[in-house]
């Protein structure tokens, strides 16, 4: 993938379309009261989270990774904390935003 398409994929203000999605309303429940203590503002942002890393994961699979998720996941394979690579894709994803 190109640094451009890359970059794009990173910015927090890409276009957005509303989705409805039918879910039983014990797992919006879990939801709602794990969001917080995740560090997510509330449900919504919490599965979306979700549906990212599944679609990364499914993306990878399929070998249409970035480069940016080989190397995390490179850097997981080596041993390096969840915490640590969390914090690491955040301030690359800040940096791409400053570009």
């Amino acid at each position: 993938m190109s640094v451009d398409k890359l970059k794009a994929k990173l910015q927090l203000n890409r276009k957005k379309v509303m989705v409805s999605i039918r879910m039983p309303e014990d797992v919006v429940e879990d939801l709602k009261r794990i969001a917080p203590l995740l560090g997510f503002s509330g449900y919504q942002p919490l599965m979306r989270a979700y549906i990212g890393q599944g679609l990364r994961a499914d993306l990878a699979r399929l070998g249409e990774e970035t480069e940016l998720s080989r190397l995390v996941e490179s850097l997981r394979r080596q041993g390096v904390n969840e915490d640590v690579l969390v914090t690491a894709v955040a301030e690359a994803k800040a940096e791409y935003r400053t570009d």
